[in-house]
């Protein structure tokens, strides 16, 4: 259908300008191809190439075509979206001196599945532009994960001008156009200012201001990762049918030990946890396998009143025999265990200490440690440095929200516990435990050596 339109519209452009309909209709039959761009042959190289392509997850593609662009795409990596090969293979046409000029999702910048495609950019290609359009109406429809404007060209790395967030009218976009392909950057070019060495091989690419990266690059250099100095960072469970195995503790009819209570994102909105009595089944020994339900009758009683639902799920048809698993193991001795907890998408940092008592489940990531105080560590994953980590490295979401994921809490560096002075410890436990915001930026100020430089870069001195 959007074919049929275009086609018709250059065939009408072309005979307003004299063309007869005859070579109008050839001239659009040779310009317009209609396939799978991943797929269809293309003669020669080319000095633009401009386009929106789409997002499809790998789940939704079939299996034998999915193959096929594995085959042919170095990048299709990880769980990456099918608008990755559409980059490769658009800078793969591309002729000296061209340049692609596409708007779509900037995950592939910063998140794991996007490291091959990142790697061939800073390989062989100059990253020339970026314009983030978080929270801009970019589209005439909402969309949940916001774009950027990427402009890649073939030619000798470089700078990278960088915009945020212009606004959508037509004077400031004119303005913004101009600047971005100026050949000097003006020194008052206010809404563009340019960044080195933003590519980096595969690591995400950090497009913050300057004095903001100067720093995340100092920390990085100087202190060691979050689970170097032995902190665990994990993920609730995910059982791929909730309904049927999560429900009111008490009124969960199985054998004792075979449920375990559930925290969720409801029972810590507070900032501390008031927890709602929900239970989570847990089909697993203590030994790691799947419990034998002949032992367990009132399980199995359950289960198998739900048998439809639970073996209905992808993991279940995989491996029939195992149907009533759940798709993450469950290690009960994780409920037991101090820990942090932090829902994925939020604003700020939300950081709740949960004594002990409760499994968590797969919308909330959590952190243990046998090293570090917890009290203390939440101390410092609620400061303003960890909202720096999180938010360079994060994708951001509509509203400004961010992706408190393991992959990005795993980038936080934080000294080891034995080098923190004993005062130090203190403050910084007493800061956590009454969440104070202040007085945590305070103390991981000092904790991280901070100048007056970088606590400014942070939005403050943490006064």
């Amino acid at each position: 259908m959007t074919f049929s339109i275009t086609r018709a519209a250059v065939i009408e452009r072309l005979k307003q300008e004299d063309i007869n309909e005859e070579s109008a209709v050839a001239l659009a039959d040779r310009w317009l191809v209609q396939g799978d761009f991943l797929l269809a042959p293309l003669e020669g190289k080319f000095d633009f190439v401009v386009g929106n392509p789409p997002y499809v997850r790998q789940e939704l593609i079939p299996a034998p075509l999915l193959a096929e662009y594995r085959g042919r795409y170095q990048t299709m990596y990880d769980r990456a979206d099918i608008y990755i090969p559409f980059i490769e293979r658009s800078l793969s046409v591309l002729a000296n001196g061209g340049n692609l000029g596409f708007i779509c999702a900037d995950r592939w910048m910063k998140n794991r599945y996007g490291g091959p495609l990142r790697n061939l950019v800073a390989d062989q290609f100059h990253m020339k532009i970026y314009v983030d359009m978080v929270d801009t109406q970019a589209f005439h429809s909402d969309v949940v994960a916001y774009p950027a404007i990427t402009i890649i060209g073939r030619e000798a790395p470089g700078a990278t001008r960088i915009a945020h967030r212009p606004a959508i009218d037509r004077s400031t976009l004119a303005i913004l156009a101009n600047a971005l392909r100026a050949r000097n950057l003006p020194k008052e070019a206010g809404l563009v200012r340019e960044l080195a060495q933003v590519t980096n091989g595969p690591e995400p690419w950090l497009l913050e201001s300057s004095d903001q990266m100067a720093l995340i690059r100092r920390l990085e250099n100087q202190f060691p990762t979050l689970e170097e100095v032995g902190c665990k960072v994990g993920i609730g469970v995910a059982t791929g049918a909730d309904k049927a195995y999560i429900g009111d503790f008490e009124a969960l009819d199985v054998e004792p030990d075979r449920k375990l209570p559930l925290v969720t994102t409801k029972d810590i909105v507070s900032g501390e946890v008031q927890w709602h009595g929900q239970g989570v089944i847990n089909p697993f020994s203590d030994e790691g396998g799947l419990v034998e339900l002949q032992n367990y009758p009132r399980l199995r009683r359950y289960l198998e009143a739900r048998r439809e639902v639970i073996a209905g799920r992808h993991c279940a048809q995989k491996s029939p025999a195992n149907w009533y698993r759940t798709i993450d193991r469950i290690t009960p001795a994780l409920a037991s265990r101090p820990k942090l907890l932090i829902p994925d998408i939020k604003g700020e940092a939300h950081i709740v200490f949960e004594g002990g008592e409760l499994y968590p489940h797969h919308n909330l990531y959590y952190v243990t440690s046998d090293e570090w105080d917890l009290r203390a560590l939440q101390a410092v994953l609620l400061s303003a440095v960890t909202r720096l980590f999180i938010a360079t490295y994060s994708t951001k979401m509509r509203g400004g929200f961010l992706r408190f994921q393991a992959q990005y809490l795993r980038r936080i560096r934080i000294p080891q516990w034995v080098d923190v002075s004993t005062s130090l410890r203190t403050e910084l436990a007493e800061a956590g435990m009454k969440r104070d915001f202040q007085a945590c930026n305070r103390a991981v100020f000092v904790l991280f050596g901070l100048s007056d430089e970088e606590r400014s870069s942070l939005g403050g001195n943490g006064e």
